[in-house]
């Protein structure tokens, strides 16, 4: 219960945080349960020169090819293969728990198609939900990519469009991504 309502309140303390400090946001756009999925997967399509994804799980489900996690997966590969630079970081699980097992198999499949993937340390937990797109766009929030998150969970994210905001977090992704395992 502790992680999630950890992960429900950090878009709140980034608004707060960004607000404290004077970050300017041009626009801030909060994503319920559904939202989420149509407004990433525009963002991955449309992005530029990166793409930066710090996920607690990320599933890949090959028996339904058309989920959405699936399309979001794509669309990252779709994006490293159009030039864009894309980094994912995954939460790295005992292999027996679920989490583990499917981050495992969508790192893997990333990795084969080309996409830069690492797995934070053992000794820490990534809970993390973060996606940074060309430096100026940032979502922040509680979901996850797996099935139930985008189809069934009431899920918050706030998509940020400041600079300043996916900067530090950008700052923030690289601090983890020099601990992480390749």
């Amino acid at each position: 219960m502790f992680p999630k309502l950890v992960s429900l309140v950090v878009p709140l303390f980034l608004l707060l945080d960004a607000y404290c400090l004077g970050l300017p946001a041009h626009d801030v756009q909060v994503l319920t349960d559904r939202d989420y999925f149509q407004t990433v997967r525009r963002c991955f399509k449309e992005a530029q020169s990166s793409i930066k994804v710090m996920m607690f799980e990320a599933s890949y489900y090959e028996k339904y090819p058309n989920s959405p996690t699936n399309v979001l997966i794509r669309e990252l590969v779709a994006a490293h293969k159009r030039g864009v630079a894309v980094k994912v970081i995954l939460e790295r699980r005992d292999g027996r728990q679920r989490a583990g097992i499917n981050n495992e198999k969508t790192g893997t499949m990333l990795s084969r198609e080309g996409v830069d993937v690492v797995y934070d340390p053992a000794t820490v937990t990534t809970h993390t939900k973060v996606l940074i797109v060309d430096g100026t766009i940032s979502v922040v929030g509680s979901t996850n990519w797996t099935y139930s998150a985008l189809e069934k969970n009431h899920e918050v994210s706030v998509l940020v469009r400041s600079s300043e905001v996916a900067q530090r977090l950008q700052d923030y992704f690289h601090t983890i991504w020099k601990t992480c395992a390749h």
